[in-house]
C-alpha cells in the first residue's frame, strides 16, 4: 500500500484539469518516471512555482473538480512518481478519480464547507497529514492547530488501494 502521510501541497482554484497536472506535449515520454519533472507544469496559480513547491509534498488539497480535462492515466501517474499519493478536493472529473484508485492512489471527496475550513485553518502553513484509511479519517496538524476530519471511501476502491491498484487487486482475485 502506498504512502497516504506527509506534507501538503495546497492549490486554492477549482478546475485544476489534466493538461495543467501533466502537459500534453509530454505525453509521448516512453517511461511514467520520465513525466516527474513536468508535474503541475502548465498550473496558472498566483504564486505558486512547480520547480520549488513540489518537491517534498506528498498530498494535495485543492477545491472543486479536480482533473477535469481530457481522460489519461498520465495525469495520475506524474502526481505518484512525485510521490503524491493522495489528492483532498470536493469533488473530481469522474474518470481522474477512477484512474488514481486504479493505480493504488486516493482522491478523496469532502464537503465544500470542510474544503473551506482546512484553507483557512492550514494553507500557508508547513501542514502535515496523517491518513486514518482503517478509520477514514485525515488529522492534519501545523504544530499550533490539529483538526480531524471523516471522509468516505467504497469498499471497492478501498480494496484498491489496499492491494496497491487495480492490476495486483485483479491478480488476487481472478
Amino acid at each position: 500500500m502506498k504512502n497516504f502521510n506527509g506534507k501538503i501541497l495546497f492549490l486554492d482554484r477549482s478546475d485544476i484539469n489534466t493538461d495543467e497536472i501533466i502537459p500534453a506535449r509530454y505525453l509521448t515520454e516512453l517511461t511514467k518516471a520520465a513525466l516527474k519533472p513536468y508535474c503541475l507544469e502548465d498550473l496558472n496559480l498566483n504564486g505558486f512555482d512547480p520547480k520549488k513547491d513540489i518537491a517534498g509534498k506528498n498530498v494535495i488539497v485543492t477545491r472543486a473538480n479536480f482533473g477535469c480535462g481530457s481522460s489519461r492515466e498520465h495525469a495520475p501517474w506524474v502526481l505518484e512518481y512525485n510521490d503524491i499519493n493522495l489528492v483532498i478536493a470536493e469533488n473530481f472529473a469522474r474518470i481522474f478519480r477512477q484512474n488514481m484508485f486504479n493505480c493504488g492512489m486516493m482522491a478523496i471527496s469532502l464537503p465544500a464547507k470542510e474544503i473551506d475550513d482546512i484553507f483557512a485553518t492550514f494553507a500557508g502553513t508547513e501542514a502535515t497529514c496523517e491518513t486514518d484509511l482503517e478509520n477514514h479519517k485525515f488529522t492534519i496538524s501545523n504544530g499550533k492547530v490539529t483538526k480531524t476530519y471523516n471522509f468516505e471511501v467504497s469498499p471497492f476502491d478501498e480494496a484498491l488501494v489496499r492491494a496497491n491498484g487495480w492490476v495486483d487487486y485483479a491478480d488476487s482475485k481472478y
